[in-house]
């Protein structure tokens, strides 16, 4: 119920009052991200974590000029890949073998598959479906920043490609999917922060298939 409570709790904060979050904090909010699952395992994304307050300004105006972009504490921009490759994918199976310490044929017979499969794929199909694994760690963060008592704001209002050319994305092989500025709820500037929390009934929600 801890959790559930604490889910309860987070909502995506309006404004934020500048307060620094502890670094312990957001490296187990980093982690949680981390941990998450993806497709194949590959991992195909990088979490930037933005403290500079004078890139931050710059991100603000091409993102709806919301505020909590430079009153966060912390601003993660969850950039994928902007397509696959083979030495994207060998990477990942590589760094698998190597942490387990032994091969196994069924392991590398799946990442032959994989090989012969996603880098054929148009480059756009790709970053979508490595912006979905995003996503999913994305969750993560706003799930382990709600049990840490910290509050997220997720946002897709942006220019990524504006976002792209600050951070220097491009160069890296990745586009931004999506932003979580981390801080502390400003009470007395946040419309929304008294409010109610509505989400559909279950009802309406879950179906059960016996």
């Amino acid at each position: 119920m801890e959790l559930l409570d604490k889910l309860n709790w987070r909502y995506a904060a309006k404004a934020m009052n500048g307060k620094v979050v502890a670094e312990d904090k957001i490296e187990r909010i980093l982690e949680a991200a981390r941990l998450a699952a993806t497709s194949s395992g590959l991992q195909p994304f990088e979490i930037f974590v933005v403290k500079n307050q004078e890139i931050k300004e710059k991100i603000r105006p091409i993102a709806w000029n919301q505020s909590v972009i430079t009153d966060c504490s912390h601003l993660l921009v969850f950039a994928a890949w902007d397509t696959y490759t083979p030495e994207r994918i060998n990477y990942m199976f590589d760094l698998t073998n190597e942490i387990r310490g032994f091969k196994n044929e069924g392991w590398e017979d799946y990442r032959q598959m994989l090989l012969n499969t996603y880098p054929q794929k148009d480059a756009e199909e790709n970053f979508n479906h490595a912006a979905k694994q995003a996503y999913i760690a994305f969750a993560h963060a706003i799930i382990a920043a709600a049990y840490e008592g910290v509050d997220a704001t997720p946002l897709e209002g942006f220019d990524p490609s504006a976002v792209d050319e600050i951070l220097g994305l491009k160069e890296k092989g990745l586009r931004s999917a999506v932003l979580l500025p981390l801080g502390y709820r400003a009470d007395d500037k946040d419309w929304l922060v008294n409010l109610v929390k509505v989400r559909k009934p279950m009802k309406d929600l879950v179906t059960v298939i016996e």
